[in-house]
């Protein structure tokens, strides 16, 4: 039986084939690998023909929180959900793209979509550097002493004159399709000729460069600025007591058709024209919204002295601290007089020290 098996045959084929691709995942990865390197090299040329000023622009705008984390932290939570709402509803698309701006931006105060956020806003701007605050449906107005901008008298801007138009950017700044006025006003009795025409030529001097120094900063085309210059005797009486020989208004009144041809948007809980009760009013509201900004700054958490390593040697401290408070925000600009020097700052928390140095 064995003889009649017939033998198994087996054909085996080999087939010789040259190393392939692997399925060309390795181009995949190259591809990927070689878009890397030209967004390098691209974000290097980019950054090399950038200016500093460009450089700081882009840095700013991402490392400054947005626009609806500044309201959530000065404005609370209340007013900016009601707000975020009212705009949500109103205009969407606008209120989307302005959610990711960053909170440098200065926003248009006549947009903001309430009174009290309107209130709140010109608080942490212009604080008690504002008077005669007053907030309509269309419009918004504030006063500013001239002792705080110029010298008595003159058109000669003091100290404090770049720090306070710093301020007043704060709120003219991102203005759009509106109208500001601005009136200067100077009593005769502060000009030291005491005669009207030499009042009225300081105050058409004042205006001139209040006008230049806001059209400097405004961001729209759609703003129209105008001015008036006034000159007239000290009528204040004994309850008027705001300082100064003059005085500068700021009026901002919303034009009646945008640049697209809508109607602007009006600000909702506040008076449709200006009375002397609702003056009042806005006069105290204004003041407890500027003291309740003041605490909760003052409950604003600040960062310790700065001090070198090199300021040590052995049991005795080598000068002061020559960089106390550092990071710290801005000072508020005062009424009257001006801030101490870092030098005397840190001379008075370390008295004796200084005696310790001085010997």
């Amino acid at each position: 039986m064995a003889a009649d098996k017939k033998p198994q045959i087996v054909i085996k084929k080999i087939t010789v084939v040259q190393g392939g691709g692997h399925g060309g995942a390795w181009k995949v990865a190259f591809a990927d690998f070689m878009t890397a390197m030209m967004s390098f090299f691209l974000v290097m040329w980019l950054i090399s023909s950038a200016s500093e000023e460009e450089k700081k622009a882009i840095s700013d705008y991402f490392s400054t929180p947005s626009v609806i984390e500044y309201q959530f932290q000065n404005f609370g939570a209340e007013m900016t959900l009601e707000k975020l709402f009212l705009d949500l509803v109103n205009e969407p698309l606008k209120t989307l793209q302005g959610l990711v701006e960053p909170a440098d931006r200065s926003p248009n105060v006549m947009f903001l979509g309430t009174k009290k956020i309107v209130m709140s806003y010109m608080a942490e701007q212009l604080g008690n550097l504002a008077s005669d605050v007053n907030v309509t449906a269309d419009s918004v107005t504030f006063e500013i002493p001239d002792n705080l901008l110029f010298r008595q008298g003159s058109a000669d801007p003091n100290l404090q004159f770049v720090k306070v138009m710093e301020r007043v950017r704060g709120v003219t700044g991102g203005l759009a399709d509106a109208d500001l006025s601005i009136t200067s006003m100077v009593y005769r009795e502060f000009v030291p000729s005491k005669e009207m025409v030499a009042a009225q030529h300081v105050s058409d001097q004042r205006l001139d460069l209040l006008i230049d120094k806001v059209k400097s900063g405004l961001t729209h085309d759609s703003v129209t600025v105008t001015g008036k210059s006034l000159a007239r005797d000290d009528d204040r009486g004994p309850r008027d007591t705001r300082p100064g020989g003059g005085w500068v208004k700021f009026e901002i009144k919303q034009k009646s058709v945008t640049s697209d041809g809508k109607k602007p948007r009006k600000i909702s809980g506040a008076a449709e024209e200006k009375t002397a009760s609702t003056s009042a009013e806005d006069r105290s509201e204004y003041d407890q919204i500027v003291k309740d900004v003041s605490a909760r700054v003052a409950k604003r958490p600040q960062p310790l002295p700065y001090v070198k390593d090199d300021m040590w040697d052995g049991k005795k401290k080598k000068g002061l601290f020559n960089s106390i408070g550092r990071g710290r925000a801005a000072a508020p600009v005062e009424q009257t007089g001006h801030s101490d020097s870092v030098d005397a700052e840190a001379k008075s928390a370390f008295p004796q020290q200084n005696s310790a140095d001085e010997e």
